[in-house]
Parts: C-alpha cells; structure tokens; sequence
C-alpha cells in the first residue's frame, strides 16, 4: 500500500479525492445531482428496489458510502451492475435524490477507471454487446457468448457446442452474423452520439427550502387547497 492511499479519519486519501472528483464530472449531466447530499437515509430506495436483495451493497448503503467518501468500496461492489433502472427508488425519493442516476454516473465512472468487481463479469457482457453492435448493427447471440466466456471462462465454450449444434439444426441461430444496410451510417451516429453531451434541464423546487412540515409544501398547492375547502 502506498503512503498516499492510507486512509486518515476525517481525511479523504489521494485515490479516494481523484475518485471523488471524477465522480463529480459524471453528476455535471445529472440535473440537480446535489441533492444526493440531502439524504436521511430512510431506506426508501431500499425498500422500493426489486434487486436489492442481489446486491452486497444496498441503495441507501450506497449514498451512504458516497458521503462518507468511500467511493472505491462503492465501486468495488456489483450494486451498480445489478440495478434494474426500474426507477422506483428515485420515483419514491422523499427527497427528491437521483438515485439510479447517481448509479449510472458511478457505472461510467467505474468504466472510466476500470474498476470491477472480482469474480462478476457483467461488464464484460456488456463491453461484448457494445463491440458486435459496432461491428453489425445488430446483436449476433453466438458471437457475443463467445467474446463474453473468453473473457471469464474459455473452456466454457467447449461445453456449449452439442447446444449450439442443436439450435443451428433447427434454425434457431445463425453461425454467420450478418450486418444492417448503412452500416457505416449507424457507426457515424453512434460515433456523433458520444461526443455529445447530455443535455441538462434544470427542475423547479416542488419544497420551500426555509421550513419544514406542511409549510414545506409549495403555496400554491396550499392556495389550491384552501379554496377547494371553501
């Protein structure tokens, strides 16, 4: 371990600061990401999460450990890679955090480090996926098991041939994939598209930042309200 990476109470290390601040350019794209500083940790995200029981870290775990600057611990877990972006903790979010946004900024940062989780290749499925889009257009199912298995596990491949054989019998997969018309005009938008940047939309408040409570709520749904009542 280097000098630099010791972890000092109160005190992020050189890693962790470099890790933090990349993760902050991520937020850049994520509209109103600060408020991922407003959490109570009430376990909301949690408790609304469809896959939380797949993940070693929990969502509200998660922004936990992003506050107390652990974002390599964060990034070393398969959270990010098992979310569904099923949306339902941000949706549910008393306050009003982008949950799975924030995962899908550590998911680009973690890519752009390189940081993976041992002994789960996810990401190599997707890295697979993305590589025959770019050579097809279109996904080849054959092709894409054998770049993801030579990646975690080439002597796999060997026990897949008698199933492969079968379904090739049958017509169910192709052993030559075949590319959309205009492929290199797919490439040239694939290629525009990610020197793009993501469009940001700036959201109104729907609480008043200077009470709680009821009073917390907009004026004008009070307004509403009371004239209903009337």
């Amino acid at each position: 371990m280097k000098i630099e990476d010791i972890k000092i109470p109160g005190k992020l290390s050189k890693r962790e600061e470099d890790l933090k601040n990349s993760f902050f350019r991520q937020l850049e794209a994520v509209p109103n990401s600060e408020k991922i500083k407003s959490c109570i940790q009430c376990g909301t995200c949690t408790g609304s999460c469809p896959v939380s029981y797949a993940m070693d870290i929990s969502p509200r775990e998660l922004i936990a450990l992003f506050r107390a600057g652990d974002i390599e611990t964060i990034l070393h877990s398969k959270t990010i890679w098992v979310c569904a972006s099923c949306y339902a903790c941000q949706t549910r979010c008393p306050a009003l955090i982008k949950v799975t946004d924030v995962i899908y900024a550590l998911k680009r940062l973690a890519m752009e480090k390189k940081i993976y989780p041992p002994k789960f290749p996810v990401y190599s499925l997707s890295q697979s996926f993305v590589k025959i889009m770019n050579q097809y257009g279109r996904l080849h199912e054959p092709k894409l098991m054998i770049y993801f298995l030579l990646k975690i596990n080439p002597f796999k491949l060997f026990s897949l041939i008698p199933l492969s054989l079968r379904m090739a019998k049958r017509k169910r997969i192709a052993y030559i994939p075949s590319k959309i018309k205009d492929l290199e005009g797919f490439q040239r938008i694939i290629a525009k598209a990610e020197q793009l940047d993501m469009p940001s939309i700036a959201e109104q408040k729907q609480y008043m930042t200077d009470t709680v409570g009821y009073g917390a709520v907009d004026k004008e749904i009070i307004l509403e309200t009371t004239k209903h009542k009337e």
